[in-house]
């Protein structure tokens, strides 16, 4: 007997006894996807342009997820759940590196953290659908079908213009600049013109991304290792501690409701300190304080539970600032031509996060329920300090060039009403 009004995909193909490890099959093949998937899209966003690994995502995303809805028995709804993975995560972060690379440096922190909230304001919608379509496939293609509006990008979303110039299309990139000017009735500086000149040297070379880009240089490789750990860590403990308070119980809808909540003041929080303090110290007090709210979790006794659900939350709301920096400052530490490529690569570090998370809250919790929490603080706390290892971003253009990369620990501040982009690949941006 299941105690659930609706249907699920565990009530439909009774994933229960013998049969239970495959919802966790399920749930992997998800995570499976998105760090497969990682590798194949950062390299074909960083070769082929931002908009066109875009719109392919969009269109696999919204045709997979259909045949999900549809698909006739487990085996294909885990291979429909599998090709949806591969794209999905992609996409989003295409996009993301899309708007990084589009608005200037005095928006950049508010844009994005604003496309990051729209990811909580998703979960909240997801509740209130879930409640209202308690059935997993009409659920499956209520929050599917909508993707498809996405195609409309084909018309109105412009290529970046600093993708465009890596690729020496420099007349393609003037055209979108121009349009952006137009639209925000801006004038563009008379050293814009230099663009075209640059794009008749036929001896110049485009760039291209490499796996070896990120390791072969010493501070790209330092930043690439850091930020792979700083995603695996978001990944462990903000799953980790949605998993740990589910084995408590309760209302499956306001669980899910209070969990999405709590991720707004991290959102403010962080709009508040980011360009004021920098980068590196909320990242770093984000990680100190979702590892010490883990500890107070795992220590008080259950007798408190409002003061161990109030631990919990702040936990939650810890991480979720440790995920929404991580997500900002990662384009900002690569190249242009690399930029894609090392967002995904060092982000499916959280995917690997999450397939071995399950095993640490399920299996840990045999040996003591609070176990789990204690790894969890120790990984955050390790976090904590390595992020403060890397070079302070705030207000500082993005890199177009390995040079540019490799020392944006000695950039100065620019001016947050002045627009770089790179027109000489050998050069560094002139301050």
């Amino acid at each position: 007997v299941y105690d659930y009004q609706g249907t699920s995909i565990v009530t439909e193909f009774n994933l229960v006894c013998e049969d239970s490890w495959k919802l966790d099959l399920f749930q992997s093949s998800v995570n499976i996807g998105f760090f497969i998937g990682s590798m194949i899209i950062g390299y074909t966003a960083d070769r082929f342009g931002r908009k066109l690994c875009l719109l392919i995502t969009v269109l696999i995303n919204s045709v997979s997820g259909v045949l999900v809805a549809f698909a006739p028995s487990y085996t294909w709804t885990v291979i429909f759940r599998l090709i949806q993975g591969l794209v999905s995560k992609g996409g989003w972060l295409t996009g993301y590196v899309l708007t990084a690379e589009f608005v200037g440096l005095g928006f950049r922190r508010t844009v994005g953290i604003i496309y990051q909230v729209t990811f909580t304001v998703g979960l909240l919608i997801l509740t209130a659908v879930a409640y209202v379509l308690p059935h997993w496939r009409w659920l499956q293609l209520a929050v599917t079908l909508p993707n498809f509006f996405f195609l409309l990008y084909q018309w109105c979303l412009p290529e970046s213009p600093r993708w465009l110039i890596t690729q020496k299309q420099n007349d393609k990139a003037m055209e979108v600049i121009k349009h952006i000017a137009k639209k925000n009735k801006k004038q563009l500086p008379p050293t814009f013109q230099n663009l075209k000149a640059e794009d008749e040297d036929e001896d110049a070379e485009k760039l291209k991304p490499s796996f070896l880009d990120l390791v072969k240089t010493p501070q790209i490789r330092k930043h690439t290792f850091i930020l792979m750990y700083s995603w695996f860590t978001s990944s462990v403990l903000y799953q980790g501690l949605i998993m740990h308070m589910g084995l408590a119980g309760g209302n499956i809808y306001l669980d899910f409701l209070y969990s999405a909540l709590v991720e707004f003041p991290a959102a403010f929080i962080l709009l508040l300190t980011v360009d004021r303090i920098g980068r590196r110290y909320p990242w770093a007090v984000a990680n100190v304080m979702a590892g010490g709210a883990c500890l107070v979790t795992a220590l008080v006794p259950d007798t408190l539970y409002w003061l161990k659900m109030t631990a919990a939350c702040l936990g939650r709301m810890g991480i979720t600032m440790c995920y929404e920096v991580v997500c900002l400052v990662n384009p900002e530490l690569y190249p242009t031509f690399l930029r894609n490529l090392g967002v995904l690569v060092c982000s499916s570090m959280c995917d690997l996060g999450g397939i071995m998370t399950p095993f640490i809250v399920y299996r840990l919790v045999e040996l003591w329920h609070e176990l789990p929490l204690v790894v969890f603080a120790g990984i955050a706390f390790v976090g904590g300090g390595l992020v403060l290892l890397l070079p302070e971003t705030k207000g500082k253009t993005l890199p177009e060039t390995i040079e540019d990369a490799e020392n944006l620990h000695r950039q100065k501040r620019s001016k947050e009403n002045t627009i770089y982009l790179q027109i000489l690949t050998s050069e560094a941006t002139p301050k």
